[in-house]
This record gives structure tokens, sequence and C-alpha cells, in this order.
């Protein structure tokens, strides 16, 4: 990387970290009172972007930062840049974990979060591995478990009425594990003119259910739900967790892709990368725009 693209970078990210946060807290402002005043974590979605993005962010205070993919997160988060230079960096992984995968994404350095545990296999899976790997004195992995509120057979999730039975197990029997949540991806490019967002709703109430049904407050279990596109909405109906990639690092390049020709307005174009990116990579999860 060459000095003159290097300063430019750390102008761009730091600039669109700070507009992002801002907005982030304007938007936790705006959330009515009757719900958790919990502060939103904002995840820096790095997927596709070189480490020294993350360190340029990391630099400019953001801490957590989220991967899709297990083998990209192992390497980025290896960095002797990243190990050195980032000693409170978090990561979260949030695309779809394979339980063939499992090890390999429990031995990743500073890992905090898991965001995709679908099902109580994945669930028990993950508990085994944690306690084998970090030995039983060490504190419980955080998951989250996401639920496919949309119902598309495109995205991973349980099926929501799942949802309580399987909080239920991971609390009951996964020792290892801290369930901290509820996520989703939700339906891409839903038009907010139409009212609040229905994939966002149903997580809440789904979330409402585990905790009547646990007896647990609602501010212990957070809600991951809200993208690019959508985060301050995601924010004002009770989002605590929201996953920003393309609007703090720019759009992803994909080689060769129509993708990277420019267009106008960020959200055309990460639709159009989204877009793109699905055709070309239909058997992997493109669950992060």
């Amino acid at each position: 990387f060459d000095g003159m693209w290097k300063v430019a970078m750390s102008e761009e990210v730091g600039k669109a970290l700070q507009s992002v946060v801002e907005r982030v807290n304007q938007a936790a402002a705006r959330r009515p009172k009757t719900l958790p005043a919990v502060p939103p974590r904002l995840v820096a979605v790095s997927k596709t972007k070189p480490p020294e993005m993350v360190l340029e962010a990391y630099r400019q205070g953001q801490r957590n930062f989220g991967e899709n993919y297990v083998n990209e997160l192992v390497d980025k988060a290896s960095d002797p840049l990243i190990l050195e230079a980032c000693p409170e960096i978090k990561w979260h992984f949030i695309g779809h974990l394979q339980k063939n995968n499992v090890n390999k994404l429990l031995g990743v350095p500073n890992l905090f979060l898991v965001e995709t545990v679908d099902s109580v296999k994945l669930a028990d899976k993950v508990n085994s591995s944690w306690q084998r790997l970090r030995g039983a004195s060490t504190q419980r992995l955080k998951v989250m478990v996401q639920i496919n509120t949309s119902g598309e057979q495109s995205k991973h999730g349980l099926p929501p009425e799942e949802t309580v039975n399987t909080v239920k197990h991971i609390v009951s029997q996964c020792t290892a594990l801290h369930f901290s949540g509820l996520m989703t991806i939700g339906h891409y490019g839903y038009d907010l003119s139409l009212g609040p967002n229905p994939d966002f709703q149903m997580l809440l109430s789904r979330r409402q259910e585990v905790c009547d049904s646990l007896k647990l407050p609602l501010d212990e279990v957070e809600l991951s739900m809200g993208m690019s596109t959508d985060f301050e909405h995601a924010i004002e109906v009770g989002a605590t967790n929201v996953r920003v990639g393309s609007i703090i690092f720019g759009n992803r390049e994909y080689p060769n892709s129509a993708a990277n020709t420019p267009t106008p307005s960020p959200e055309k174009t990460s639709k159009v990368v989204s877009e793109e990116a699905a055709k070309k990579m239909q058997h992997l999860t493109v669950s992060e725009h």
C-alpha cells in the first residue's frame, strides 16, 4: 500500500465512520422510552476489506468488526498488523456457520460474539468445541440465535417458531455459551414507506416470547438487526447491534464485475454489488449488504 493511498483511505474511512456513529446515536435518541435504553453497538463489517482498513477504523475508535467467512476472519484476526496494533478488537462472526468450520472459527484470537447459531445441533457443537479449546476456566462464549424472519429459502436461520426451545436449550444445556440475543438478516431492500419492517417486528416479538418464558429481563436479550440501508430504522425500533459495511469502508470490489463501475447513489451501488455478488456466489451465503 503506498503512502498517498493510505492517507486518502484513512481520511475516507475516518469521515465515513464518524458519520455512521453520529447517525447511530441520533437514531438511538429517537427510540421510544418504552424500549430498553441500551446504547447500540456498531459492528463494522470488514468482509473483503484489507487489514489496513480495519486498523484505520480501529484508530478512529471502532472496536467491533464483523466477518462473514471463517477463513477470511481467521486470516484477518491473525494478521500481525491487527494482533499488534488492535489489542482490544472484538470480532463478530456474522455469516453462515457450518459444523465442520466450528473449531477453526473458535480458534480466532479476540473472537467476541458468534451471531449465527441457527440450530440446537450447531449450538451443541460450538459448546463442546469451546469447552475443549479453551478449557474449563475460561469465560463463556457469547452467541446469538439467528432467526429466518423473512421465510426466504435462500436465507439461513431458525424457523421463528423454534426460537424459544432453541434458546431454552442453550441456556440450560450449553454451559460454555452465554446466550446474548437474537439476530436476523431479514428481507433485503424492504420499502420503509410501507411501515415498520415486519422482519424486525417479528424479531421483537420473538424476544418478548423468549423473555416471558425464560423469565429474562428484556435489556439482557440483544437484537442484532439492521444493515447499511436500514440501520437507523432498526435502532429506532429496538436494535442493540447493527452491522454496517459499505457505508464505512466503501463498496466491495468483486473482480471483473459490473458492480465496479461507479453509479451515483450509494444505495444503488450497494444494491448492484449485492445482486452481482449473489449471482456470482449463489453457493455461498451473501448475507451482508
